[in-house]
């Protein structure tokens, strides 16, 4: 066991585990913010997206030790009154059936606004790639893109 000391949604946080424990363990389980989801443990579907030091990645892949000294950001941390853009965003345009993808979809757009204000339909589809909705969302969820990307 170590002590990992790193930033969560601009609270300071110390947690003592393995450092090999993914991320996503540490978040779930030692921190309790279960918006992060498990979804395949394999880094394919996107449910457990996070934000690194800005850059979205999943918190299944990254270990514990992969952190520290850093600043990371979950869909708590992005808004923690859901007022962000993607949020408001993903509920005008109704994206949402069983709503397990939604905290990774939402990081993962939320990571490709951040650095491109103005995306075109295909820059979304292709930032997309990857963050897998089994109730097939996904003109929806370009749609709130599209929409979060109008009204930010």
């Amino acid at each position: 066991m170590s002590a990992i000391n790193f930033t969560i949604n601009g609270k300071a946080a110390t947690v003592d585990v393995e450092p090999e424990t993914p991320l996503l363990w540490v978040v779930r389980e030692h921190l309790a913010l279960t918006g992060t989801k498990f979804g395949c443990g394999s880094g394919l579907c996107g449910a457990c997206t996070v934000h690194v030091d800005g850059k979205a990645v999943r918190s299944c892949q990254i270990s514990a030790s992969q952190v520290v000294g850093k600043k990371v950001t979950t869909i708590e941390g992005l808004s923690p009154t859901g007022n962000h853009p993607l949020q408001k965003a993903f509920i005008a345009e109704q994206v949402p059936q069983c709503g397990y993808c939604q905290s990774g979809q939402i990081m993962q757009a939320a990571a490709l606004l951040t650095k491109t204000k103005k995306p075109t339909r295909e820059q979304i589809v292709e930032h997309m790639d990857g963050n897998i909705c089994r109730c097939g969302t996904y003109p929806r969820i370009v749609r709130a893109i599209q929409r979060a990307a109008r009204e930010a």
